[in-house]
Protein backbone atom coordinates (compact mmCIF):
# COMPACT_ATOMS: atom_id res chain seq x y z
CA UNK A 1 0.00 0.00 0.00
CA UNK A 2 1.60 3.16 -1.33
CA UNK A 3 1.73 5.65 1.56
CA UNK A 4 2.48 9.64 1.79
CA UNK A 5 5.92 10.21 -0.15
CA UNK A 6 6.82 14.22 0.28
CA UNK A 7 9.79 13.28 -1.68
CA UNK A 8 8.32 11.59 -4.29
CA UNK A 9 5.11 13.99 -4.10
CA UNK A 10 4.19 17.17 -5.71
CA UNK A 11 4.48 20.67 -3.17
CA UNK A 12 1.23 21.08 -2.03
CA UNK A 13 1.33 24.71 -2.72
CA UNK A 14 0.35 23.53 -6.61
CA UNK A 15 -2.30 21.31 -5.69
CA UNK A 16 -3.86 24.71 -3.54
CA UNK A 17 -3.70 26.65 -6.54
CA UNK A 18 -6.60 25.48 -9.42
CA UNK A 19 -4.39 27.27 -12.09
CA UNK A 20 -1.41 25.55 -11.08
CA UNK A 21 -2.91 21.77 -10.20
CA UNK A 22 -4.83 22.09 -13.87
CA UNK A 23 -1.41 23.69 -15.98
CA UNK A 24 1.09 21.51 -14.53
CA UNK A 25 0.22 18.40 -16.58
CA UNK A 26 -0.95 20.36 -19.13
CA UNK A 27 2.48 21.81 -19.55
CA UNK A 28 4.42 18.92 -18.63
CA UNK A 29 2.59 16.71 -20.97
CA UNK A 30 2.98 19.09 -24.37
CA UNK A 31 6.39 19.52 -23.21
CA UNK A 32 7.17 16.11 -23.62
CA UNK A 33 4.96 15.56 -26.67
CA UNK A 34 7.55 18.32 -28.41
CA UNK A 35 10.48 16.88 -27.18
CA UNK A 36 9.84 13.79 -28.71
CA UNK A 37 9.58 15.57 -32.60
CA UNK A 38 5.74 15.95 -33.48
CA UNK A 39 6.21 15.28 -36.90
CA UNK A 40 8.60 12.14 -36.26
CA UNK A 41 6.01 10.76 -34.14
CA UNK A 42 3.36 11.05 -36.35
CA UNK A 43 5.11 9.03 -38.79
CA UNK A 44 6.42 6.28 -37.08
CA UNK A 45 2.41 6.23 -35.71
CA UNK A 46 1.34 5.56 -39.58
CA UNK A 47 3.80 3.56 -40.01
CA UNK A 48 3.58 1.26 -37.43
CA UNK A 49 1.53 -2.34 -37.94
CA UNK A 50 -2.12 -1.26 -35.51
CA UNK A 51 -4.59 -2.72 -33.88
CA UNK A 52 -8.39 -2.15 -35.33
CA UNK A 53 -9.91 1.08 -34.25
CA UNK A 54 -6.31 2.95 -34.34
CA UNK A 55 -7.66 7.10 -33.92
CA UNK A 56 -6.00 9.04 -36.41
CA UNK A 57 -3.26 11.39 -35.06
CA UNK A 58 -4.65 14.32 -34.70
CA UNK A 59 -6.57 13.05 -32.21
CA UNK A 60 -4.35 12.60 -29.87
CA UNK A 61 -3.59 16.05 -28.57
CA UNK A 62 -6.93 17.79 -28.06
CA UNK A 63 -7.81 14.32 -26.71
CA UNK A 64 -4.28 14.32 -23.88
CA UNK A 65 -4.93 18.48 -23.17
CA UNK A 66 -8.24 17.42 -21.80
CA UNK A 67 -7.15 14.56 -19.80
CA UNK A 68 -4.92 16.30 -18.09
CA UNK A 69 -6.76 19.48 -17.62
CA UNK A 70 -9.33 16.71 -15.87
CA UNK A 71 -6.53 15.17 -14.12
CA UNK A 72 -5.12 18.52 -12.90
CA UNK A 73 -8.72 19.64 -11.36
CA UNK A 74 -9.23 16.34 -9.71
CA UNK A 75 -5.79 16.59 -7.70
CA UNK A 76 -6.67 19.95 -6.71
CA UNK A 77 -10.52 18.99 -5.73
CA UNK A 78 -9.07 15.47 -3.97
CA UNK A 79 -6.04 17.99 -1.46
CA UNK A 80 -8.72 20.57 -0.97
CA UNK A 81 -11.31 18.69 0.35
CA UNK A 82 -8.82 16.12 2.28
CA UNK A 83 -6.22 18.04 3.61
CA UNK A 84 -9.30 21.14 4.94
CA UNK A 85 -10.64 17.93 6.51
CA UNK A 86 -10.68 17.85 10.56
CA UNK A 87 -10.83 14.27 9.87
CA UNK A 88 -7.38 12.60 10.53
CA UNK A 89 -7.89 9.84 8.28
CA UNK A 90 -9.46 12.36 5.75
CA UNK A 91 -5.92 14.22 5.56
CA UNK A 92 -3.53 11.31 5.15
CA UNK A 93 -5.60 9.71 2.05
CA UNK A 94 -5.74 13.26 0.64
CA UNK A 95 -1.73 13.34 1.03
CA UNK A 96 -1.79 9.68 0.06
CA UNK A 97 -3.50 10.47 -2.89
CA UNK A 98 -0.46 13.03 -4.15
CA UNK A 99 1.79 10.66 -3.75
CA UNK A 100 -0.10 8.44 -6.19
CA UNK A 101 -0.99 11.13 -8.27
CA UNK A 102 2.93 11.89 -8.46
CA UNK A 103 3.82 8.50 -9.39
CA UNK A 104 1.42 8.14 -12.06
CA UNK A 105 2.31 11.66 -13.32
CA UNK A 106 5.65 10.44 -14.15
CA UNK A 107 4.85 7.12 -15.82
CA UNK A 108 2.40 9.10 -17.73
CA UNK A 109 5.12 11.74 -18.98
CA UNK A 110 7.80 8.81 -19.52
CA UNK A 111 5.50 6.65 -22.04
CA UNK A 112 5.90 8.70 -25.12
CA UNK A 113 9.53 9.32 -25.31
CA UNK A 114 9.84 4.91 -24.28
CA UNK A 115 7.27 4.28 -27.23
CA UNK A 116 8.32 7.00 -30.00
CA UNK A 117 11.54 7.87 -28.97
CA UNK A 118 13.62 4.90 -27.97
CA UNK A 119 10.93 2.64 -30.22
CA UNK A 120 10.80 0.13 -26.98
CA UNK A 121 7.36 -0.98 -26.75
CA UNK A 122 8.14 -4.26 -24.27
CA UNK A 123 9.19 -1.11 -21.80
CA UNK A 124 6.04 1.36 -22.94
CA UNK A 125 3.89 -1.76 -22.26
CA UNK A 126 4.92 -2.19 -18.84
CA UNK A 127 4.90 1.40 -18.19
CA UNK A 128 1.58 1.70 -19.36
CA UNK A 129 0.00 -1.15 -17.63
CA UNK A 130 1.54 0.43 -14.31
CA UNK A 131 0.13 3.72 -14.70
CA UNK A 132 -3.21 1.87 -15.38
CA UNK A 133 -3.03 0.12 -12.19
CA UNK A 134 -1.45 3.16 -10.67
CA UNK A 135 -4.53 5.32 -11.75
CA UNK A 136 -7.04 2.92 -10.96
CA UNK A 137 -5.76 2.84 -7.17
CA UNK A 138 -5.79 6.59 -7.29
CA UNK A 139 -9.32 6.53 -8.27
CA UNK A 140 -10.41 4.58 -5.24
CA UNK A 141 -8.50 6.33 -2.58
CA UNK A 142 -9.78 9.54 -3.75
CA UNK A 143 -13.24 7.98 -4.02
CA UNK A 144 -13.20 8.28 -0.12
CA UNK A 145 -12.25 11.91 -0.20
CA UNK A 146 -13.97 13.71 -2.91
CA UNK A 147 -16.75 11.79 -5.63
CA UNK A 148 -15.73 14.83 -7.81
CA UNK A 149 -12.19 13.67 -8.27
CA UNK A 150 -13.08 10.55 -9.12
CA UNK A 151 -15.92 10.75 -11.81
CA UNK A 152 -13.55 13.19 -13.17
CA UNK A 153 -10.50 10.94 -13.52
CA UNK A 154 -12.88 7.98 -15.36
CA UNK A 155 -12.36 9.41 -19.04
CA UNK A 156 -8.83 8.74 -18.27
CA UNK A 157 -9.55 5.36 -16.90
CA UNK A 158 -10.80 4.67 -20.05
CA UNK A 159 -8.63 6.54 -22.47
CA UNK A 160 -5.65 4.45 -20.34
CA UNK A 161 -7.56 1.47 -21.21
CA UNK A 162 -8.15 1.88 -24.73
CA UNK A 163 -4.10 2.97 -25.48
CA UNK A 164 -3.16 0.13 -23.60
CA UNK A 165 -4.94 -1.98 -25.97
CA UNK A 166 -3.18 -0.04 -28.76
CA UNK A 167 0.56 -0.80 -27.50
CA UNK A 168 0.13 -3.95 -26.81
CA UNK A 169 -1.68 -4.47 -30.09
CA UNK A 170 1.07 -2.21 -31.96
CA UNK A 171 3.79 -4.37 -30.01
CA UNK A 172 2.13 -7.62 -31.19
CA UNK A 173 1.78 -7.03 -34.35
CA UNK A 174 5.52 -5.71 -35.14
CA UNK A 175 7.11 -8.47 -33.60
CA UNK A 176 7.86 -6.42 -30.34
CA UNK A 177 10.53 -4.63 -32.21
CA UNK A 178 10.12 -1.09 -33.65
CA UNK A 179 13.78 -0.51 -34.37
CA UNK A 180 13.33 -3.21 -37.28
CA UNK A 181 10.68 -1.28 -39.37
CA UNK A 182 13.56 1.24 -40.31
CA UNK A 183 15.13 1.31 -43.18
CA UNK A 184 18.63 3.52 -44.39
CA UNK A 185 18.03 6.85 -46.21
CA UNK A 186 19.69 7.55 -49.28
CA UNK A 187 22.03 10.30 -49.34
CA UNK A 188 19.38 12.32 -51.65
CA UNK A 189 16.49 11.57 -49.70
CA UNK A 190 14.32 14.73 -49.22
CA UNK A 191 13.92 15.87 -45.14
CA UNK A 192 10.24 14.96 -45.61
CA UNK A 193 10.67 11.43 -46.68
CA UNK A 194 10.06 8.67 -44.48
CA UNK A 195 12.27 6.09 -42.93
CA UNK A 196 9.86 3.35 -42.28
CA UNK A 197 9.32 0.35 -44.28
CA UNK A 198 5.26 0.09 -44.02
CA UNK A 199 4.75 3.49 -44.62
CA UNK A 200 2.88 4.57 -48.20
CA UNK A 201 5.27 6.53 -50.63
CA UNK A 202 4.12 10.37 -51.08
CA UNK A 203 2.54 10.61 -54.45
CA UNK A 204 4.67 13.66 -56.16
Amino acid sequence: MTTYVPSLTIPGIVFEKPALAILLPVILGTGVGFSVQPRQTQKTYLALRQPPFRPPPWVFGPVWTCLYAGMGYASYRAWMSGTKSIDPRQVSLAKQGATLYTIQLALNLIWMPLFFGLKRPIEATADIVALTSVTGYLAYIWSQVDEVSTYTLVPYLGWLSFATYLTIGAGYLNDWDFASKERPQAPSSKPGETKYVDEKPKSN
